[in-house]
């Protein structure tokens, strides 16, 4: 019992710092950590829960940076995607969706780091939505919005406000969205609510120090901070399914 609490609130505690330091990662980080201890049905939607608390958290810092013309393309893809996710989350193998998206993430993100000047030409509405929409199903199955809209944002040579602006205000509406699916569905059960007063405190005390690192980095830390977050993250997914 007190091995699960102690995984719990450092799980918790780690996807904090990360969401409050980069406005997204809950999952990336603390998923990993707490499928030690609980299994995928409790971990997913407590991840949901405590992602959306911690963006509600950082929101007001990054408030100013919000354009919704620009979020907006991402935001319709993603909410269009996010049914389909959850739709999908009890007939999706774990070990092929961590395989394929820590493929990705590892491929994208080593790159970008060994050619941090690379920039796409800028994208249309169309494209934003479509990246919108993959965000959204990965949300919709595990609460992964963020990794593609993170790198797609990056890709686009945003500053710092105005990619986490960006990538924030979408994160937060689809997990949103991803929670009120999951609780119609019945994965929001008493139990996770119970896990979820055990993880609060840590994903609270986490933002609020991530946020105060935000503050002091600029774009360039900001950049390889995210590459770096993501590239980890594919890299454990790729352990674990070995």
């Amino acid at each position: 019992m007190l091995t699960s609490w102690f995984v719990i609130t450092g799980g918790a505690l780690a996807g904090g710092l990360v969401s409050g330091l980069t406005g997204f990662g809950t999952g990336l980080t603390a998923l990993p950590i707490w499928l030690l201890a609980l299994p995928p049905a409790l971990a997913s939607p407590l991840v949901i829960l405590c992602s959306v608390v911690s963006q509600l958290q950082t929101l007001p810092s990054i408030w100013h940076a919000i354009d919704l013309r620009r979020s907006a393309p991402f935001i319709a893809g993603g909410l269009l995607g996010v049914p389909a996710g959850v739709i999908a989350l009890p007939y999706v193998s774990p070990r092929l969706f961590e395989g394929g998206l820590g493929l990705i993430l590892v491929t994208l993100c080593t790159a970008l780091l060994l050619n941090g000047q690379y920039r796409l030409p800028r994208a249309n509405r169309y494209a934003d939505a479509l990246v919108g929409l993959g965000g959204g199903l990965l949300g919709g199955v595990a609460g992964l919005s963020g990794p593609l809209p993170t790198l797609w944002a990056g890709l686009q040579g945003w500053g710092k406000d105005e990619r986490r602006a960006v990538f924030q205000s979408f994160n937060l509406t689809i997990l949103a969205v991803a929670l009120v699916s999951q609780a119609l569905s019945g994965y929001v059960t008493a139990e996770v609510l119970s896990r979820l007063g055990q993880a609060l405190p840590g994903t609270l005390v986490g933002a609020w120090a991530g946020r105060r690192l935000y503050r002091r980095i600029n774009v360039v830390v900001f950049n390889r901070i995210v590459l770096l977050t993501l590239l980890a993250a594919g890299a454990g997914m790729l352990v674990r399914v070995r």
